[in-house]
């Protein structure tokens, strides 16, 4: 029989009392603790001391058994309970430590080292009005506006499931005295060789960017400077509004200054149609293409400067050059507590390889072997409503316009892309996104040939 079910007088209620006590302060301690700071373990000091102090009063009242294996009841339920505490504190520690190794990375020396990217799945469907998409090909892992097909037969709903996008990325932060040198060096399995889909679905990795950083320079491949990231929709599909969008990576030398301001020097490369309307890429580039841009709070404005060049090995029609420039604005507007609006506009001469993939090329060559730099004009919006804590939706919009000299191009460039898109994400947990998402594109040519592309697209994408 317990030694609380006796009457055991005011001793043995105190005794019960306190006992009850004992059970219920780490309950009360955490509760209070979560409001007011204070600790379990100061909790337990505070009634070990009540437990001695009625120890003392005993041992002058020679107290009875019962009485007496009440306290000692309390004295052990009081060292499980702090010995409970300590374990919980212990835990609490060891994931404090967890979390911060994940926000902080690990440290080789004086080099602290993170990894991050995401693992993500794509199941596309899509149909196209204008001709067939190529199987297990670039074109049918996201939108390519100027592959859109026109003129053809319209096909069937096609089916692929993909892993290709997954990303991996290793970033390194080292001090060096007042100054502080970084890498970064980012790869996936997109637009690589390899994977059929018979068998292993394998695709060769690739380097998407790789740079290190000094201050405010940055050396090496990474997205152009001409190009906004940040204004990007939240999408599916891998760009989303590829029609409207400033699309380059390539390796540079830029910096930027503490007021926004960057300038920049990259990879001169020049696309010319000939007459046949095929796409020649000229190999002798002899000035970088210079960028300049300034980044606001939500809005940044990019100007670039092109030398377009093509030498006798291209064509047979001696050396020419011409000057390709252009302007792009683009932004991130908060709208309320939690959406957003996004928007590009770009526009110029010889800007081809720069927007869209290479819709269409910087130039055209004429019969003499002089140059005739493309006007474009492109743009996107797209608006982000978060429904709650765990969904959001995106609809966005993009438009690509060409002015194509069809007398020295024909007529099988493209005129006109444009495309639409909404979609549904839901996130269960952080970092886990499940979404679906509808797109409508539309592609003509100079020739007033048409083509369109459906796509429903489910994806699973965990970031790390």
């Amino acid at each position: 029989m317990s030694v609380f079910s006796k009457n055991a007088g005011w001793h043995g209620r105190l005794a019960a009392t306190l006992l009850a006590a004992s059970a219920l302060a780490p309950v009360a301690a955490h509760a209070e603790s979560a409001r007011s700071g204070s600790s379990i373990e100061s909790r337990l000091d505070r009634l070990e001391a009540m437990v001695a102090a009625l120890q003392a009063r005993m041992d002058s009242q020679a107290p009875s058994a019962e009485t007496a294996a009440a306290v000692a009841e309390m004295r052990a339920a009081v060292s499980e309970t702090r010995a409970v505490a300590a374990q919980q504190q212990a835990i609490e520690q060891r994931v404090a430590a967890v979390e911060k190794n994940d926000r902080n990375g690990f440290r080789i020396g004086d080099t602290t080292v993170k990894i991050g990217g995401y693992v993500k799945l794509d199941a596309i469907s899509q149909r196209t009005s204008g001709g067939q998409l190529a199987g297990n090909s670039i074109t049918r892992d996201f939108l390519l506006p100027g592959t859109i097909p026109v003129g053809g037969k319209a096909s069937g709903w096609d089916t692929d499931f993909s892993a290709r996008q997954s990303r991996i990325i290793f970033t390194t932060q080292t001090p060096v005295g007042s100054h502080n040198l970084g890498t970064h060096l980012e790869m996936d399995f997109m637009v690589t060789d390899g994977g059929d889909e018979r068998v292993s679905n394998s695709y060769t990795p690739r380097m998407r960017q790789a740079f290190l950083t000094y201050d405010g320079w940055l050396f090496g491949q990474a997205w152009s400077t001409f190009q906004n990231v940040g204004a990007l929709p939240d999408s599916l599909d891998f760009v989303g509004t590829m029609p409207g969008t400033v699309f380059v990576r390539q390796p540079m030398i830029r910096y930027k200054s503490k007021s926004g301001i960057s300038v920049a020097v990259e990879q001169p490369e020049t696309t010319v149609t000939n007459s046949a309307g095929s796409r020649v890429v000229a190999g002798d580039d002899g000035m970088p293409d210079i960028v300049a841009r300034y980044d606001s709070k939500y809005f940044t404005v990019a100007g670039i400067l092109r030398q377009l060049k093509v030498s006798n090995d291209d064509f047979g029609l001696g050396t020419d050059s011409a000057m390709g420039y252009g302007v792009s604005v683009s932004g991130k507007v908060p709208v309320g507590a939690r959406d957003d609006f996004r928007f590009m506009a770009t526009a110029g001469k010889g800007l081809g390889r720069y927007m869209g993939a290479n819709i269409v090329n910087d130039a055209a060559v004429d019969a003499s072997g002089d140059l005739r730099a493309i006007a474009t004009y492109s743009g996107f919006a797209a608006f982000r409503h978060v429904w709650n804590a765990k969904m959001r939706s995106t609809v966005a919009g993009s438009y690509f316009k060409a002015d194509n000299p069809i007398s020295l191009t024909g007529t099988s460039p493209t005129d006109t892309v444009w495309n639409a898109l909404a979609n549904v994400i839901y996130s269960p947990v952080p970092k886990l996104d499940l979404g679906i998402e509808y797109m409508y594109a539309e592609r003509e040519n100079e020739a007033g040939e048409s083509g369109n592309l459906q796509k429903v697209q489910v994806s699973a994408k965990y970031s790390f």
